[in-house]
């Protein structure tokens, strides 16, 4: 009797595996949360030629943001040449499919070339001619995009990492002031005046960086500066945020009147460093049980609080596809693996995911 009962359950097991497996075919996460935001995730040109992750995208997300083809260093590289071909491949996947783009980015202190802020001989050029240099690429981008993108991340990062300063001291700080910020956002509605405008930054819920973002929203927002929303970049970890974090920074970024999008989310296993560093003694980079525990309740917890504010929250994005490959391995500790994602590195659903579908 014992037997046949274990035998079962055995079998009930087995056939609630197969329903989820099948379950993960029929339905995906933009479809139980279509009453609720897009679901987006970030993509490379290289990622829509792997079948598998292909299939993966279009069976769960219905929102694509180019992880780095739009920023301008790949996108722009010289003075005189926009290399189009990866940004184009992602806006032509999308259309083809009926997905949403969200652009990425048009003013960064990263990944920005260099040619940009020096004049033919070396020097650092003037406030006019770098302003000039940023019209004519956000127009031309914004241009060429019209239309096929329906929002963009127009100034990325610009508050300082120091807690005790306000806006970070970049080249575009040290030669502009603080003009390109709310200028950035005038020539992106000016080219495309139907697209949402995004400020993004990261460690938003942090109390202290929290408060000089919300300086910065407001000074654009009362100065009548173009700007429709804030990105919520979401690089957490197990450890943070705490859900009280998340939701005063919600209330607070949408009390000026701001839309809401979680714009870059991941949850690292492993807590929140900026700085490169070496590997520790017996520091393992293993996707413990206990660990993967704790990244669903971490997942499961900020969901909630989504689904919670959807009247401000218009969108939720994955910063890469799967654990397969994400930006956060080798980073900050080179040879490290990362997993902060909600699909394990054979493309198959851990379960962070059923915890984040599972609601009512």
């Amino acid at each position: 009797m014992v037997e046949k009962r274990s035998l079962f359950f055995v079998a009930l097991l087995i056939s609630a595996m197969q329903l989820k497996a099948q379950q993960v075919k029929s339905a995906g996460l933009k479809d139980y949360y279509k009453k609720y935001f897009p679901i987006g995730v970030a993509v490379s040109a290289g990622d829509l030629k792997d079948p598998g992750e292909v299939a993966l995208i279009l069976s769960q997300f219905n929102s694509l943001t180019p992880e780095n083809a739009m920023k301008m260093g790949p996108i722009h590289p010289e003075e005189n040449r926009y290399n189009w071909r990866d940004a184009d491949s992602i806006v032509a996947f999308a259309q083809l499919h009926g997905l949403k783009v969200r652009g990425h980015n048009l003013c960064w202190h990263s990944q920005t070339p260099r040619w940009l802020f020096k004049d033919s001989i070396g020097n650092l050029v003037s406030k006019e001619v770098l302003l000039k240099r940023l019209k004519d690429h956000i127009t031309t981008v914004v241009n060429r995009y019209k239309g096929k993108l329906y929002a963009w991340d127009v100034v990325n990062e610009a508050i300082d990492d120091d807690s005790t300063k306000f806006l970070r001291n970049s080249l575009w700080y040290q030669i502009c002031g603080p003009d390109f910020i709310a200028k950035a956002f005038e020539y992106a509605h000016a080219a495309d005046p139907d697209a949402v405008l995004f400020y993004n930054d990261y460690n938003t819920e942090r109390p202290e960086k929290r408060e000089r973002v919300y300086r910065l929203l407001k000074q654009l927002v009362d100065a009548g500066v173009p700007i429709n929303a804030v990105g919520i970049q979401a690089h957490w970890s197990l450890n943070e945020p705490d859900q009280k974090e998340l939701v005063e920074t919600i209330k607070k970024f949408s009390s000026l009147g701001l839309k809401v999008q979680v714009t870059e989310l991941d949850v690292s296993i492993y807590p929140w460093e900026k700085n490169m560093r070496k590997r520790q003694p017996g520091e393992t980079d293993a996707l413990t049980p206990e660990l993967e525990q704790k990244q669903m309740e971490k997942y499961a917890e900020v969901f909630k609080v989504f689904r919670q504010y959807r009247d401000v929250i218009t969108g939720v994005t994955f910063w890469n596809i799967s654990d397969k490959h994400t930006w956060l391995d080798n980073y900050p500790v080179p040879g490290r693996k990362n997993y902060p994602l909600l699909f394990d590195q054979n493309l198959q659903p851990k379960k962070a995911y059923w915890k984040v579908v599972d609601f009512k």
